[in-house]
């Protein structure tokens, strides 16, 4: 039989099994593409929520119209809490905005410390200064007192609730003393100090009287300077009384005759029939969750490492 009789080889039999070979491997790689796709997709879906969630996209109060912004100043004025770093910060960045027609400050603070008062107080005062056309109101919550009150009064108005607490302008030092207890257990206390201020007020040795009488005219120095401000920022408003000054708390309806307060008001209504603009953009700088956790972490070490927390003066 010639070369022309054999058969051909069954080269198409091999060339479809490649074909197919490759079908399904290219197949595999669509699939394995989309895969990958769909999982990074959700992952970033997952990943945006928890950001959200947890506070870490700070709310930068974008808006493209006027509006009214708000800040919030919640809880006790502390450098690990309401921080005048975290108002500051907040109070900027709404007057800032160009859009911002009028800021509230809404305030619902026990006090605090009269330093970190103090530093928010003297912002408010410098932006107030820097943008003369943009208003800012105070409003009362539950309670602005002694620091609370004490940046209050930076505002051009401050608003209350009819039921709101106000007032406590004055300056506390707390602490306890124990040499009471000492002496029932039979534990004797030994304290050495070069300087003989430096055991200022220990809690576990007697109340040396020069001492006593040292922290009470640093805690009038204080009060002066808070008493100082309130008059500044309430001006012609204010109708002083004895008591006005001793540390005692008003209703809002009552700190309203006394000139503490200006009217009765919430963030909605001020926002409405005052600042004339509706919408309210939040610009409180909220702590993340990776700070909040840092932050306890500290604080958890902190009181393990000084069990007695030395007394401190504060706006309470």
């Amino acid at each position: 039989m010639s070369d022309q009789d054999k058969p051909a080889p069954a080269n198409w039999e091999r060339s479809v099994l490649e074909k197919l070979a490759l079908s399904a491997i290219q197949e595999q790689r669509r699939s394995r593409h989309w895969s990958i796709l769909f999982k990074t997709l959700g992952f970033l879906y997952l990943f945006i929520v928890l950001f959200l969630a947890a506070g870490w996209f700070g709310s930068d109060g974008v808006s493209i119209k006027e509006h009214t912004a708000l800040v919030d100043l919640q809880g006790v004025i502390a450098s690990d809490q309401a921080s005048a770093d975290s108002v500051i910060g907040s109070l900027q960045g709404a007057f800032e905005d160009k859009k911002t027609k009028g800021v509230i400050l809404r305030i619902n603070s026990p006090g605090g410390s009269p330093v970190q008062a103090g530093q928010i107080y003297d912002e408010i005062r410098r932006l107030r200064a820097l943008h003369p056309k943009i208003p800012l109101y105070a409003v009362v919550d539950d309670i602005c007192a002694s620091g609370g009150y004490y940046v209050a009064v930076g505002a051009d108005k401050i608003f209350v609730d009819k039921a709101s607490i106000v007032g406590s302008i004055g300056v506390l030092m707390d602490g306890f003393g124990f040499t009471q207890t000492m002496q029932k257990l039979g534990v004797e206390r030994r304290l050495l100090t070069a300087g003989e201020n430096k055991g200022f007020l220990d809690p576990f040795s007697p109340v040396d009287p020069k001492q006593a009488a040292f922290a009470k005219q640093m805690l009038e120095e204080i009060h002066g300077q808070f008493i100082g401000v309130v008059r500044e920022g309430r001006g012609k408003r204010l109708q002083e009384t004895p008591e006005m000054f001793s540390g005692l708390v008003w209703s809002g309806e009552k700190s309203i005759q006394l000139g503490l307060a200006d009217a009765l008001g919430n963030v909605e209504s001020v926002a409405r029939d005052v600042i004339k603009a509706e919408d309210i953009v939040d610009y409180t700088q909220r702590e993340g969750l990776a700070a909040r956790l840092a932050s306890r972490l500290g604080a958890s070490v902190g009181k393990a490492l000084m069990p007695f927390e030395q007394a401190g003066v504060r706006l309470r």
